[in-house]
């Protein structure tokens, strides 16, 4: 009998849970704890993601991946029973309570303390996203109540001792939370040092965002629901999937809207004839090069000699540039549409050239000469990348005729985990890989690695969009990095551009030679234990890399 390699069975277990994903909204309904439930556990333990550490420990939990879920889930999430995902609720003359992530943008209503309503607008990769967490917080939870309820007289003490803590509803202080958290790592099979960070780290983001209910609760919350499931003094946790959903997964409902509202914008103040670059960037970078100096002058505040010291000057500075920026050609457009992108419309003949950083080599004659606006979108989530760009591409109707934008240039940035480097180096892509599929495609790239200073790590060639970062394994990735693929990085949304650019060239909507850029720094690396998203957010390190690829982006588009 063929004996697969680890990569194989990684891949497999990638397939089924993708197929068993895709399923599930047509099928409607399933349960965590039950057939279809344990057959995604089964997958996501088999895949064994870097991310999700030790998930597949009968015994430990899994800390670091729990901090990474609890970030990306409502408030309450460990007590829910029922879960509805659907594509469009009107809740906003109801009581129910919205709720936002900490570190995702999504949004969700608690319709009752355990009955959670999603509303998803951005795709299937948000569909992917939120069917990872809740399998993984489902193998936690039975593997927290297997170490409650594993003694032959019944629940353990330790368990007594969470449940009245939990009961109590005042978390211990002082000595009697050193004891509580003593406690806790028995349930959880870690240190008491490994718990008690966890601890913080969730006490943090509770007391300065309200973003979870603090560790205690949630290790009680998740466990005991699999302990009640078990005795049948409840129901299972359910999942729904409405009907209305297909609407937001088939037919790019909210990329339509959000792209019409964005388009009609841009006639109203007359610029839908103008040469338009698309930036797929943060919100931040690109205003903070063109507006922060003017800004900074404009208050009396020293401008910094070194753009990249400006930029970290400017990070809690975002209204004085704003109110700067709006006055020189500046158009912020929050997002009514429900897609969760807003846009940022920057007129460039508005831009004052003369108190520009002097670090920033743009051409004042070519603005003059051929007029561009900047279309700089807000950071799509994976399949979503796909429905906006198509969008936007295409021609708008305006009184009952076709007009075609003209489209000048599209760069794509972020930041993406890396392969062969570290934090902080830079990825240049030559080649997409979308995961799963195996569709590839081909980027002429106008950033090359001569763009960049000689003491900045560049990698350059193919790059993996997977299908999210928490369905990555080591040694699926290692195979691509070594194989002939010879992969640099992994993103989630470069081949959903790619295609959307492609068929928008098809279809003759832009020009087939329009000039792309494409660059990404490396956030994290999946294949190097404490490197993974997991470990947490980038901070000030970012900037330097953030700023320096949105600066030759800028130079590349604003000059001859």
């Amino acid at each position: 009998m063929m004996e697969f390699s680890q990569s194989q069975k990684a891949r497999h277990a990638i397939s089924t849970f993708k197929t068993l994903a895709d399923s599930l909204p047509l099928k409607g309904v399933y349960h965590p704890s039950g057939k279809t439930g344990g057959r995604l556990a089964d997958a996501l333990i088999q895949l064994s993601p870097e991310i999700y550490g030790s998930m597949t420990s009968d015994r430990i939990a899994e800390l670091k991946g729990l901090q990474y879920v609890i970030d990306r889930m409502p408030r309450g999430i460990e007590r829910a029973t029922r879960i509805i995902f659907t594509g469009q609720e009107d809740f906003e003359s109801t009581t129910f309570e919205k709720i936002l992530p900490l570190r995702r943008r999504r949004i969700s209503y608690a319709v009752s303390p355990t009955e959670f309503c999603f509303v998803l607008t951005t795709g299937t990769s948000e569909v992917y996203d939120i069917l990872t967490h809740l399998t993984f917080l489902n193998i936690e939870a039975e593997k927290i109540a297997r170490q409650a309820d594993n003694f032959p007289d019944g629940i353990s003490a330790e368990w007594r001792e969470l449940t009245r803590i939990v009961k109590a509803e005042e978390e211990p202080e002082k000595e009697a939370l050193q004891q509580a958290l003593w406690n806790l790592a028995i349930i959880l099979g870690r240190t008491w040092r490994e718990t008690r960070d966890t601890w913080e780290y969730l006490d943090k983001s509770r007391r300065e965002h309200r973003s979870n209910n603090g560790l205690f609760n949630i290790i009680y919350g998740i466990g005991n629901r699999v302990l009640q499931e078990h005795r049948k003094d409840q129901d299972m946790l359910t999942v729904y999937f409405t009907p209305n959903l297909d609407e937001m997964l088939n037919h790019q409902k909210y990329a339509a809207i959000w792209s019409d509202n964005l388009k009609h914008i841009l006639i109203e103040n007359n610029l839908e004839k103008r040469p338009l670059h698309v930036i797929s960037s943060n919100t931040h970078s690109i205003r903070n090069l063109l507006y922060g100096a003017g800004a900074l002058g404009e208050v009396g505040l020293k401008i910094p000699a070194d753009v990249y010291q400006m930029a970290k000057t400017l990070r809690e500075d975002g209204e004085i540039i704003e109110k700067y920026a709006v006055k020189h050609g500046f158009f912020p457009i929050p997002d009514t549409s429900g897609s969760a992108i807003t846009v940022q419309i920057i007129d460039m003949c508005r831009v004052d050239f003369d108190v520009l950083h002097p670090s920033l080599n743009l051409s004042k004659d070519l603005v003059e000469r051929e007029q561009p606006v900047l279309l700089v979108i807000d950071y799509a989530f994976g399949t979503q990348a796909f429905d906006l760009m198509d969008e936007l591409l295409q021609p708008v109707s305006e009184e009952e005729e076709a007009v075609k934008l003209l489209f000048a240039s599209i760069s794509i940035m972020g930041k993406a985990g890396i392969l062969p480097g570290d934090k902080g180096d830079v990825m240049l892509p030559s080649s997409y890989v979308l995961e799963g599929v195996g569709h590839s495609y081909m980027v002429k790239n106008g950033l090359v690695r001569g763009d960049f200073p000689d003491d900045v790590n560049v990698y350059e060639g193919p790059m993996l969009t997977v299908l999210g970062t928490s369905l990555q394994n080591r040694a699926v990735l290692e195979r691509f990095h070594s194989s002939d693929w010879s992969v640099v990085g992994l993103e989630m949304e470069g081949a959903h551009y790619c295609r959307a650019i492609s068929a928008s060239i098809i279809k003759g909507h832009i020009p087939a030679d329009i000039k792309v850029c494409y660059a990404y720094y490396a956030s994290d690396n999946p294949i190097v234990s404490g490197e993974t998203l997991a470990s947490g957010p980038m901070g000030e390190e970012g900037v330097v890399p953030t700023y320096l690829i949105s600066r030759l982006i800028l130079e590349k588009i604003l000059n001859d």
